[in-house]
């Protein structure tokens, strides 16, 4: 008989930020132990607040299934003398099996016969299994640092203070941080903290939820608070300014939401609202309220976790605490703007970026020049471009990035239209830091194109240069981010640049000597990432694996560049020519590899002497200059579209010319309009690498 099982873990208030996952790996970890030890069941719930965590499990068997063991002995003529008497090789694979040697089989088979031994093992009850199943499942939770608590050597992210394991009305024997398991779970803190007895597992949502005033289901608690909050916000005529992860930590904090209006001194309002927004989610993990026009309004929500019976007092005490926030950031905004921006350049000397690279400020003059020399090659101005450069870090000594460090760059952009700054400037101390994660927006200015490319330059090219470059999960410096967000820039906003060139540059410019590999290094390192940005998405494009060792290969010295190739590549290897040409490209390869001592020279059109030979090197030749034109335009689609019509020629040729004459000189003249034909082809990538 099937029936359910609960597991519940009572503990001090949990990190909130990490509940929902813990709640998973809890039910990921006990899924796993059920299904390992066999035991069958039904669906498995999670439940997490911020005072529990709690698996249920819905048919559950009473035990494991009975197992048919069968185990293989020795041969029958070796487990028996001549007389039928057992061998020691009988009576030890009889020891061995537990049981007499009268009680073996022999099994016949066409290779002989064996001694079997044949039984059946009875499982093992649920009872005597789960106590271990959750205690292996707690073990292994994702928690960086664990905590012991009183005298007991157990360790979990917070106290444990009370466990229930039920199995159907039964309670299962067991003990989890030293708490003998029990029946008994406990209300809201506040508003029903009494104990309350669960008589059978499928009763314990509803019963923490009616008489515990607890919302265990996490994705229920979430979707009420977000329904309540949203109607308070439209009595008000506004709509929520929040992201899901603030609601989900919010859903984490309380297990009875209460949604309040409250509100704050208009005269706030005059604060950028980034500002607001920092204050009232960061601090006090309040909602904030926009208007119709998209402007904040003076009203936000506090999500109580308790039902008072007096919701003025509550509301009025969180407005109380709000209050002197706001007026620090208030005047926090208004000293800082009492300074142009461009006076705080001094302070960044005195910031060490790191120690062997020198300070802020040096950073910020290194990243001027590479920014100046980026503009001028992706065609935008060079003196804007430099001058974002030199205020770019000057918001990071202010008093208002101080206190909200996630600020830095948007309120140097206030700041700098503050202090009159031309309005790419403005937008480039902000854009600087774009892209900041996967699928983040991207600088929109050429100035902050510029200014965020040579950011990303100089501190790829400074942390490769002291060889503290990522090694395994480690990289404290945020270098694969950098050369993400670098390739983005450059592919997406279709900007061509010398990136072999431009690390060259910044790589002298560091105050530190420099290894001479360290630019095809850091090259190699960066377009190593077009393996991320390409196979990581859910729709690859049709780029794979392949595709990229086969452009990579021919290291482009620009992104844009590559990111052509590859494109031009895949939609190449749709079509119905592509399996032969890549198949030939491949013999080529080949045979140039295995031609020692072999270098090319120009095609003598005397010694082509097979009609094979001389039309592929006619049609080589009278598509040259389109060939030319087109890899000049970096036009590969055309380039690979003219070099498809040489399928036939080539196809001839290797079914008539033996390119290994015996002939000296007929052969390497073949093998030199061998080498010209992949010349053209590895103007888009080595084809040889691909399979066919």
């Amino acid at each position: 008989m099937a029936e359910d099982f609960l597991l519940e873990i009572g503990t001090e208030e949990l990190p909130p930020k990490a509940l929902a996952s813990l709640s998973a790996a809890l039910v990921e970890g006990f899924t796993a132990g059920l299904d390992s030890a066999g035991l069958a069941h039904g669906e498995v719930r999670g439940f997490a607040t911020p005072r529990r965590l709690a698996v249920l499990v819905s048919a559950l068997s009473q035990s494991q299934p009975d197992q048919a063991i069968e185990k293989r002995g020795p041969p029958v003529r070796v487990a028996f003398d001549d007389s039928g008497a057992p061998t020691r090789a009988a009576e030890a694979f009889a020891e061995g099996c537990g049981v007499p040697v009268s009680a073996l089989q022999q099994l016949d088979t066409d290779k002989g016969a064996w001694l079997i031994h044949r039984a059946r093992i009875a499982g093992k009850a649920s009872e005597i299994l789960l106590p271990e199943i959750a205690r292996a499942a707690v073990t292994q939770l994702p928690i960086p640092k664990r905590m012991r608590w009183g005298n007991h050597d157990a360790e979990f992210v917070r106290p444990v203070h009370w466990v229930v394991m039920l199995h159907g009305d039964s309670v299962v024997a067991g003990k989890l941080f030293g708490i003998k398991a029990d029946r008994k779970t406990y209300g809201h803190r506040f508003m029903a903290p009494g104990a309350l007895t669960i008589e059978h597992p499928a009763a314990y949502e509803s019963l923490l939820e009616a008489q515990g005033l607890v919302i265990a289901d996490f994705a229920r608690r979430r979707q009420r608070l977000l329904e309540d909050c949203q109607a308070c916000a439209q009595q008000l005529g506004g709509e929520l300014v929040s992201d899901a992860a603030l609601i989900d930590e919010i859903t984490a904090l309380v297990e009875w939401p209460v949604p309040l209006v409250a509100q704050f001194e208009s005269r706030y309002l005059a604060l950028p609202p980034e500002v607001l927004v920092a204050t009232l989610q960061g601090h006090q993990r309040y909602l904030p309220l926009r208007g119709a026009d998209g402007a904040l309004l003076s009203g936000f929500i506090v999500v109580a976790n308790i039902r008072s019976s007096e919701p003025e007092q509550v509301r009025a005490g969180n407005e109380r605490v709000v209050r002197p926030r706001l007026a620090d950031a208030e005047f926090f905004y208004n000293q800082d703007r009492n300074r142009r921006l461009e006076e705080r350049r001094s302070q960044l000397d005195t910031i060490i970026f790191q120690r062997a690279l020198g300070s802020l400020g040096a950073k910020a003059e290194r990243v001027a020049e590479a920014a100046r020399a980026v503009a001028s090659e992706i065609g935008t101005d060079p003196d804007l471009a430099a001058r974002a450069a030199v205020l770019a870090k000057c918001d990071l000594v202010s008093a208002m990035v101080g206190e909200f460090p996630e600020l830095q760059g948007r309120m140097g952009r206030y700041y700098a239209q503050h202090d009159g700054e031309h309005a790419e400037v403005c937008a480039a101390i902000e854009e600087q830091y774009l892209p900041r994660f996967a699928g983040d927006a991207l600088p929109q200015t050429g100035t902050g194109r510029a200014l965020a490319i040579a950011d990303r330059l100089d501190t790829l090219a400074g942390i490769f240069a002291i060889g503290a470059k990522p090694s395994g999960t480690r990289d404290p410096f945020g270098l694969r981010r950098a050369a993400l967000g670098l390739l983005r820039i450059l592919i997406e906003g279709e900007l061509e640049l010398n990136l072999h060139a431009a690390l060259s540059a910044a790589a002298a410019r560091q105050p530190v000597d420099v290894a001479p590999a360290l630019t095809d290094e850091l090259q190699d390192y960066i377009m190593e990432r077009l393996r991320g940005y390409y196979l990581e998405r859910d729709d690859t494009g049709g780029v794979t694996s392949e595709v990229l060792d086969a452009v990579l290969a021919m290291r482009p010295v620009s992104p844009l560049d590559c990111a052509r190739r590859i494109h031009a590549l895949v939609n190449f290897l749709t079509q119905d020519d592509a399996t032969s040409l890549a198949a030939a490209n491949k013999r080529v390869a080949n045979l140039l590899r295995k031609a020692k001592g072999f270098t090319p020279h120009a095609v003598d059109a005397d010694l082509l002497r097979a009609p094979a030979e001389q039309a592929l090197a006619t049609a080589l030749a009278g598509m040259r200059g389109t060939l030319e034109r087109a890899a000049e335009a970096h036009d590969y689609a055309s380039l690979m579209a003219t070099l498809a019509q040489l399928r036939a020629p080539i196809d001839r040729f290797f079914d008539e010319v033996m390119v290994m004459d015996d002939d000296p000189a007929v052969r390497d003249n073949r093998l030199s309009l061998l080498a010209e034909l992949r010349a053209q082809f590895c103007r888009v990538a080595d084809f040889g690498r691909l399979p066919g």
